[in-house]
């Protein structure tokens, strides 16, 4: 059963947006899970990740200090907040569920994956 990711959408530079990430099978309470993108024409890239307490973040260079990962367990669902956004963070936004307690950068250790959620950001 794949994640459900939703909150993608059309936003002028500069805006916002949230995205979440629902686990159906409500048993991804003790993994770490991420989110990646992919833009067009180029290979999917990590952008965050988050351990299964929810207290260690990881983010990569090109959005630190604008996006913020979270969870809540209690939900079955992991977010992904989006500020200032700009066109280079156009792309389809994946969440996943890692095999192990932490999140990851690499994207081999993800075991499930969601169907994906397209960002537009215009100029």
């Amino acid at each position: 059963v794949q994640l459900q990711a939703s909150g993608g959408g059309l936003v002028q530079t500069g805006g916002s947006l949230r995205l979440s990430c629902v686990d159906p099978r409500r048993t991804s309470t003790n993994n770490g899970m991420g989110w990646f993108r992919q833009a067009p024409g180029k290979e999917r890239e990590f952008v965050a990740h988050i351990n299964w307490r929810g207290d260690s973040t990881h983010y990569a260079d090109s959005v630190k200090g604008r996006f913020t990962i979270s969870r809540d367990n209690a939900k079955n669902t992991v977010y992904l907040q989006m500020n200032s956004l700009n066109p280079e963070d156009t792309a389809v936004y994946y969440c996943g569920v890692s095999r192990y307690a932490v999140g990851s950068s690499d994207a081999s250790r993800y075991a499930r994956w969601g169907q994906g959620t397209l960002v537009t950001v215009s100029s």
